[in-house]
């Protein structure tokens, strides 16, 4: 299942080709996560990046990071959930602002964010994953 590569329209910080959200394994996982649904979104996105080479591997792999990251959080398993942020962000601080097909300059500090909140509270609770936004959405910051 090779995933389909689209013309980056902002080659100059993503890299050579945005891998299209918009169908196939990775938007049906982009569902999944937006629904909560953590860990379908991970299974949907691991097919792909069993296919890719880096460095969008590595970008792909903090994302499934990120959902198994908030599938463990449902579990109430706190340990796991702060150490799949942690790597998760880890890779993506070596990406540029967009990076295959992904707005990750909200992204990061949101997950940082969310893992500072994570680490400091006794209760976990009202903590949410958030959203990760393909290139073309809501382009204004």
């Amino acid at each position: 299942m090779k995933p389909e590569l689209i013309p980056d329209p902002h080659p100059e910080s993503s890299g050579p080709a945005l891998l299209d959200w918009t169908r196939g394994p990775l938007a049906e996982g982009l569902a999944c996560y937006h629904r909560g649904e953590y860990f379908l979104a991970h299974e949907h996105w691991e097919a792909v990046w069993l296919t890719l080479r880096q460095p969008e591997k590595d970008f792909l792999q903090a994302l499934i990071q990120v959902a198994a990251a908030f599938h463990h959080l449902e579990r109430s398993n706190l340990a796991g959930a702060r150490s799949l942020l942690a790597r998760a962000l880890r890779r993506l601080s070596a990406c540029p602002p967009r990076f295959g097909g992904i707005r990750l300059d909200r992204l990061r500090t949101e997950l940082h964010d969310t893992l500072q909140r994570l680490t400091s509270a006794a209760d976990p609770a009202g903590l949410t994953a958030p959203p990760i936004r393909p290139s073309g959405e809501g382009a204004a910051s």
